[in-house]
């Protein structure tokens, strides 16, 4: 569903010359699996998944989703993904039925396909309740379902959350995760960024570590603690880490 062929993107700066945001990485997703993308903030997560969403063009490498392919395809790929990142903002003049609709008919939703799509989402994420309350008024965990509801409202097949718990409570954040599980179990093919091992731990079926632009280490937590002669992943991860810039100092 999700094929990643040595990506890369480059930026220029005026002062530093050529930077490099992501350097080469490779990876697969398939329907039904939650592929994590672990790595420390400036890790290269945001640019790979904009890269992936159609946002930003990369420098080299391919990246195909759904058979197209970001670059030459975007509009194909932009029908068949839902991308969320943790600052995905609702308008609050707008009630969260309102919100959800307009993001369906954005994606040429209309009439009976999308009242039906509209019961069904806001049944699988529990919005009944609050579906026509303005989202000024709505809680943080409100807010963030009415969020996960526009991402989802067209039913893509791939699904593009990038950290969408940062920053929220404990209670909210273990709703997010929840929501996320239901729809793995239900098929969709995920990439899920994030810096929080408990989420990697009970979220994901993959692990991507990546540092620096480039992914350290690859595959489930199983094969990753085993690999590494580590049973621990958040100190697996910040040994990778600092072998990794241990390595970049002697060099």
């Amino acid at each position: 569903m999700i094929s990643v062929t040595n990506l890369s993107k480059s930026f220029a700066d005026l002062k530093r010359g050529p930077v490099t945001a992501l350097g080469g990485v490779s990876f697969e997703v398939k329907p039904g699996e939650v592929f994590g993308l672990l790595g420390p903030n400036g890790a290269g997560k945001t640019t790979c998944l904009r890269i992936l969403s159609t946002v930003l063009r990369p420098t080299g490498g391919t990246a195909i989703i759904a058979g197209y392919n970001v670059e030459t395809n975007p509009a194909q790929v932009r029908s068949r993904i839902g991308f969320m990142s943790n600052n995905t903002g609702v308008y609050d003049r707008m009630t969260g039925a309102e919100m959800v609709e307009y993001f369906g008919r954005l994606h040429g939703l209309v009439g009976d396909e999308l009242a039906q799509r509209m019961r069904t989402t806001f049944s699988t994420l529990q919005m009944e309740d609050f579906k026509e309350m303005l989202c000024s008024k709505m809680s943080t965990g409100m807010r963030q379902k009415v969020s996960i509801a526009r991402t989802i409202i067209h039913d893509p097949p791939v699904l593009i959350f990038d950290e969408p718990t940062s920053g929220l409570d404990v209670l909210v954040a273990r709703n997010v995760v929840d929501t996320i599980k239901r729809l793995r179990d239900a098929g969709k093919c995920i990439i899920y960024s994030t810096h929080i091992m408990t989420e990697v731990e009970k979220l994901c079926d993959r692990v991507g570590i990546i540092h620096k632009g480039l992914i350290l280490a690859m595959g489930s937590r199983t094969e990753l603690c085993a690999a590494h002669g580590q049973y621990d992943m958040e100190e697996l991860f910040f040994r990778l880490i600092d072998n990794f810039e241990g390595a970049r100092l002697v060099t």
